[in-house]
């Protein structure tokens, strides 16, 4: 019975990631920041990498320095990393940690665009156009193929040529 109510309980730590997560959206950047710092240390450089991964992602949003978002969007993605190919089986949902990347490599990718490196933002976007195929169905995923492709377009790429996906109609 405990064994059981373990799986089902919220994860505190999530929970707590997505209440500064409000926190920043409402505006309180500079709060936020220092949330997500007094977490990060909890957590710590080896804590559990979907924490790490989540906080990382949306710590990289709140920062105002290109170079800062850059290494939480780096530290996001390391962490995806270690989750995906160390630890699979320790989360249900590492599977949908897959479902990431596509985000993960577009973040990286506008991050290198506004620091002038042209040529590591394209390595990230054929990166997340790769990784897109993991997305599913949905408005999320839609923003996601659209935020590519506009991305693309400002960096003169093509895209994958495949003709898989294209991004959603703009409504008049």
């Amino acid at each position: 019975m405990t064994e059981r109510q373990e799986q089902t309980a919220p994860d505190a730590v999530m929970t707590r990631i997505g209440q500064v997560v409000m926190l920043c959206h409402a505006g309180d950047r500079e709060e936020a920041r220092h949330r997500f710092l007094a977490l990060w240390a909890e957590i710590g450089e080896d804590g559990d990498p979907l924490h790490r991964c989540t906080l990382a992602h949306y710590m990289a949003d709140a920062q105002d320095d290109p170079c800062d978002e850059l290494a939480w969007d780096l530290r996001a993605l390391t962490a995806a990393e270690e989750l995906a190919h160390d630890r699979p089986a320790r989360h249900e949902d590492a599977l949908a940690v897959r479902a990431l990347y596509p985000t993960l490599h577009l973040n990286l990718a506008a991050d290198y665009v506004r620091l002038a490196r042209a040529d590591a933002a394209r390595t990230h976007l054929r990166q997340a156009r790769r990784a897109a195929d993991a997305l599913g169905e949905d408005s999320y995923s839609d923003g996601v193929r659209a935020a590519i492709s506009r991305l693309e377009s400002r960096l003169g790429e093509g895209g994958s040529g495949d003709g898989r996906w294209s991004p959603p109609r703009q409504r008049p």
